[in-house]
């Protein structure tokens, strides 16, 4: 079986040695890089399966690494794991906000470093039991999970990983309210940081994308949310 390429950004030697030897005696292969820069390049010309990317990069600071990687239609399905010592619920929300898989704070253990990757690259090759391959069309919206793809009003529009999937879990079953928690353990993970606004951050960015048809997903205040239903529709 081959193994699965984890890319390293990382500007201090002895955290990304660490990294690196922790994740090779797991059985993963290991590629790093010590600048935004480098860690670019390094990923669009030997590809990954998944990238640890630490935020205080020199040169080019790891939240535009994040965006530029998810904007690329080549590197935007490669999840993220941000790793910082910058732990702010602000600072989580923004690196989630540019597409962040999920977010690791400095200093962890190397337990839960692999957990967290393990957790991530299972999030991506599992599928959802419950019409993982159904295509969804509403009012000039569809959702095709085999494409991967998401149109509106017949434009195609890039969503990353963890927001189709969190479109698409809603989507599939209209009318269903999902807690903020149900959401974070079926398409987040249960290894994901877990604050409140950690999905809210998800919707906006899923409402801003869907533009005139944002109001198909619908906020219920003090719950979660749910997808608008045919009978609200009409």
């Amino acid at each position: 079986m081959e193994r699965h390429r984890i890319a390293v950004i990382e500007d201090e030697p002895d955290i990304r040695e660490m990294i690196e030897h922790n994740l090779a005696r797991e059985g993963f292969a290991v590629v790093a890089a010590a600048d935004g820069e480098a860690g670019l390049d390094l990923v669009r010309r030997r590809g990954a399966d998944l990238v640890l990317l630490d935020l205080l990069l020199p040169g080019l600071h790891g939240i535009e690494v994040c965006r530029r990687l998810k904007s690329d239609a080549a590197t935007r399905r490669i999840p993220v794991i941000i790793v910082s010592a910058k732990g702010e619920e602000s600072d989580i929300v923004l690196g989630l906000g540019v597409g962040a898989d999920d977010y690791v704070t400095k200093p962890f253990s190397p337990r839960e470093l692999i957990a967290r990757v393990r957790a991530v690259l299972r999030r991506g090759t599992l599928q959802d039991e419950e019409g993982a391959d159904k295509r969804i069309e509403r009012e000039g919206l569809v959702v095709d999970p085999l494409r991967h793809e998401v149109q509106v009003d017949g434009l195609p529009v890039d969503f990353t990983a963890t927001e189709f999937r969190l479109l698409h879990r809603l989507a599939s079953h209209p009318g269903r309210v999902f807690t903020r928690e149900q959401l974070l353990d079926s398409v987040i993970g249960d290894r994901a940081v877990v604050i409140e606004r950690n999905i809210d951050v998800h919707v906006r960015a899923i409402r801003k994308k869907l533009g005139n048809r944002r109001h198909l997903v619908v906020t219920i205040r003090g719950v979660g949310y749910r997808f608008r239903d045919q009978e609200q529709s009409a």
